[in-house]
């Protein structure tokens, strides 16, 4: 049973079941106990699994270690500390394993004295080992086995078939979990859940403790951490510590209208409500969505400000830079010296941050609970307000921080995806299992089904797997894929095959792919390089900026891309592989608020109701309402209100003679991804003729040299055919050539590393195409085929949200209303404006925005007075 823990234990009552040594310690650290730890603390103790949901600066990380430490020092005085480990501590990133094990030398040391003083000499060790741990480390760690072991989920993977280190694991009480809501949304969660299970096979039942930061829903989280017992979950008691009363977040405007302040105007006033927030506080954490926005954002402010900002107080941090910059910024930030840390969504810092007492947004986080895990760095320290500040510099981004505000105030937060069935992850541990001993084939799949990630496996799934990790696709040979393990049919088992299993399993471990970037050739001489990310998303014909000069894709051979020159407008901006996502639930709260503005226009409100409605409802201050309400009042005197129960079809005709089919369809970028491909591939399939598009949150368009008829191909969209529509539609994509490439690295068909050597990530795309192209002869369902289909529809696009909108238009709940414009409606724009973003300098595009807004107003205008 899942059951949410309601009863807050007093002082009293923990110190009573805490070791004495542990009690005086916290005591003298700590005045009283956190809301978690009240709740937490005791439930652990009876060892019962416990997920903990709370703000950063909570006191989790201690609220998960006070009775594993409590424990461990009854033993040590009993003289029952053996040389195993006891506690395993798993966190995916390797800087917070690192912050740790500092937090826990304090308390084991002064713990220690006090025991000292008690006669007993206490010595519980703990350890970090992740792929960074020297191998004298490693040997130390066989002959002195820490009792708590601090790791990744990749590196407890390769213990797990590591002989000598297994046995030093059947002792194992305590798994800790941390930052679980990062882990469980992609594949190194679902990796994580089936080491757990096998780990269960070496241990028995051991006490699974999660931590995470604002998520939902828990109870699925719970599940994923706990597992399943045959049909059922195992037990779990959700500690939910109430988040809202420690808010201070606010949407800020720079300026009174967005649209119709001068580009000048709009940056200068960003600039300076920057530097006015950072002048406020001690330590600003500024994050922004792409690499690009955080190199401009610390240039400018060092620019603008030069006597203020310099690189000694202010700094950035994301992915591209190098470790040592990243871990620079990390120990400045630490140790207090900066003004200020900007970031893009890579922000990797342990628990220990130092004091941030401010976070600023520049432009939405695209979602509830990042957006609250971002604003909860800030006020790191317990019974602090988290303070947070979202700033906006375009109206789709206004309203969507305005809703995404509201509903963090009111804890209403987007629902997490976690994959399921990932048959890529399930080849590479049952490999790992093989290598460990042989197996019964049916227990093995009763132990895998016992992950949440594949409790609705099925056996033919399963059984194919198996074939081909045993080599039953001999044509495979030819293509250098050869067997990994042996399948006995008549005695029901299977095992390892060949000398070199552990080497080739610990050198190929874990879930994230390879990556770099790919070069572009025009004519056969380089132009320049592009991120893999964003060549996924390239399909023939599409084009796009690079040097300043706009080329069309035709193909791609490996890691090379090949592009001729194009006179048109590009398809698809250059830093569209970095943005996130838009949340399918922040996106239909959008939408309703779109529906609630439209009754209000129709219903005759005044302008002054319409701006108090907006303040009250979304918790914004004047300028933003005011922004809000132009931009729908625009809308809605020009076209049409699209929303939850309305969607518009505006059809355009652009510079060039271009037709554009704008589908004001606001769920979100993994949803319109489905949605606009399914249609793109029925129109182009009709018609015979190539269709270009662009995908947003709050849209998507298709665009050709002829007119395009969509409603037939909606029409031909049913619930029961789109998932089969969208997988013929994604079959001759990059995007599932890459995603086929990393579930083959994933598998083991594809081994990035062997005998010493890498394989480049150039090479790997080269053997993927042409094994791609071999299994879709061999056969096209073979199971890291079918997971990487899987992969593109369900995780990268959202199949199931998307099905969910056609069943909905196909039902009449959802009514489609078409319209043809001269200029773009007001809701349109940003969508059609991807064609020109990338042509544009900035000041260019905020100009070019403007011009359009005027023309829309003046339309408006001779239409009726505004």
């Amino acid at each position: 049973m899942i059951v949410k823990q309601e009863r807050k234990y007093s002082d009293a009552e923990i110190h009573n079941i805490l070791h004495p040594w542990v009690s005086k310690w916290f005591k003298k650290t700590f005045k009283t106990f956190t809301q978690s730890q009240r709740l937490a603390v005791p439930e652990i103790h009876k060892g019962k699994n416990v997920l903990v949901s709370s703000p950063t600066g909570s006191g989790k990380t201690l609220t998960a270690f006070l009775s594993v430490i409590s424990e461990l020092c009854r033993l040590s005085e009993r003289g029952k500390l053996k040389d195993k480990v006891y506690c395993i501590y798993i966190s995916p990133l390797r800087a917070l394993d690192n912050d740790i094990e500092k937090n826990l030398e304090k308390p084991l040391e002064e713990i220690k004295k006090i025991a000292k003083k008690d006669n007993h000499d206490l010595n519980i060790r703990k350890a970090v080992r992740t792929g960074d741990t020297p191998q004298s480390k490693r040997s130390a760690m066989l002959r002195n086995p820490p009792h708590i072991l601090i790791t990744t989920p990749e590196t407890l993977a390769i213990l797990l078939t590591a002989p000598k280190f297994r046995n030093k694991l059947s002792e194992v009480k305590w798994v800790i979990v941390d930052e679980i809501h990062a882990l469980a949304e992609n594949k190194r969660g679902v990796h994580l859940s089936l080491s757990l299970e096998r780990l269960q096979q070496i241990a028995g039942n051991f006490t699974r403790i999660g931590l995470s930061a604002t998520v939902n829903p828990l109870k699925e989280i719970a599940k994923f951490l706990v597992g399943y017992e045959g049909e059922r979950s195992r037990d779990c008691v959700i500690v939910d510590v109430d988040y809202r009363k420690k808010l201070d977040i606010e949407v800020i405007s720079p300026v009174k209208d967005i649209v119709a302040a001068d580009p000048e105007e709009v940056n200068k006033s960003l600039y300076e409500k920057l530097d006015e927030l950072i002048s406020q506080h001690k330590t600003t954490l500024i994050f922004t969505n792409t690499r690009s926005g955080t190199e401009a954002i610390v240039y400018n402010l060092k620019k603008r400000f030069p006597e203020k900002y310099s690189d000694e107080n202010i700094m950035a941090h994301h992915s591209s830079l190098s470790r040592e910059v990243r871990h620079k910024v990390e120990e400045k930030l630490k140790n207090g010296e900066l003004k200020a840390v900007v970031s893009s969504t890579s922000l990797e810092l342990g628990i220990d941050i130092g004091y941030i007492d401010l976070v600023i947004l520049v432009t939405s986080p695209k979602s509830v609970s990042r957006a609250l895990q971002r604003i909860g760095r800030s006020g790191h320290k317990l019974h602090e307000k988290s303070k947070g500040r979202i700033l906006v510099v375009d109206r789709d981004d206004l309203v969507e921080c305005s809703l995404l505000l509201k509903n963090a105030l009111e804890g209403k937060i987007d629902k997490i995806h976690i994959p399921k069935n990932c048959l890529d992850v399930l080849a590479q541990h049952i490999y790992g299992m093989a290598i460990e001993h042989p197996w019964d084939i049916d227990h093995a799949f009763h132990v895998i089904k016992n992950s949440y990630c594949y409790r609705n496996l099925s056996k033919k799934d399963y059984m194919r797997v198996l074939k081909y990790l045993a080599g039953e696709y001999s044509d495979l040979e030819q293509k250098d894929v050869y067997a990994k393990i042996w399948l006995n049919y008549e005695e029901n088992r299977f095992g390892r095959r060949g000398k070199l299993a552990r080497m080739l399993y610990s050198t190929n471990v874990g879930t994230i792919p390879d990556t770099s970037s790919v070069v572009v050739k025009c004519k056969g001489k380089i132009v320049g390089r592009i991120e893999e990310e964003f060549m996924e998303r390239l399909h023939k014909g599409d084009t796009f900026v690079l040097g300043g000069k706009v080329y069309r894709f035709n193909y791609a051979r490996g890691m090379t891309v090949n592009v001729t020159p194009a006179d048109a407008l590009p398809t698809i901006p250059s830093w569209f592989s970095e943005q996130l996502p838009l949340s399918f639930d922040l996106a239909m709260k959008i939408q309703y608020f779109r529906a609630m503005m439209e009754t209000k226009f129709r219903m005759g409100k005044s302008k002054d109701e319409i701006l108090n409605f907006i303040q009250k409802f979304l918790y914004v201050d004047k300028n933003a309402a005011y922004s809000i309400y132009r931009y729908f009042q625009e809308q809605y005197l020009y076209a049409e209100i699209p929303h939850a129960k309305k969607l518009l079809i505006e059809y355009y005709e652009g510079f060039g003679g271009k037709k554009f089919v704008i589908f004001h369809s606001l769920f979100g970028r993994r949803v319109n991804e489905a949605l606009s491909r399914a249609i793109a591939y029925l129109v182009s399939k009709e018609y015979k003729k190539d269709v270009a598009m662009s995908i947003l949150d709050n849209g998507f368009y298709l665009r050709s040299d002829g007119k395009l008829r969509v409603m037939k191909a909606l029409k031909k969209l049913k619930p029961s055919n789109f998932r089969d529509i969208l997988l013929k539609a994604i079959d001759k994509t990059e995007i599932l050539v890459n995603r086929f490439r990393h579930c083959a690295g994933r598998s083991l068909m594809i081994l990035r590393r062997y005998k010493g050597r890498e394989k480049s990530v150039g090479r790997q795309q080269v053997k993927s195409r042409i094994l791609l192209k071999f299994i879709k002869r061999l056969d096209p369902d073979f199971p890291i085929l079918k997971e990487a289909k899987r992969e593109v529809i369900e995780d990268y696009m959202d199949v199931k949200n998307a099905t969910k909108v056609v069943k909905w238009i196909n039902n009449g709940d959802i009514q489609i209303k078409e319209i043809n414009t001269k200029i773009p409606s007001p809701f349109a724009f940003n969508i059609v404006a991807q064609s020109y973003l990338d042509v544009l300098k900035y000041d260019e595009r905020r100009e070019f925005i403007k011009r359009m807004h005027q023309a829309i107003v003046e339309k408006i205008k001779s239409n009726q007075d505004l």
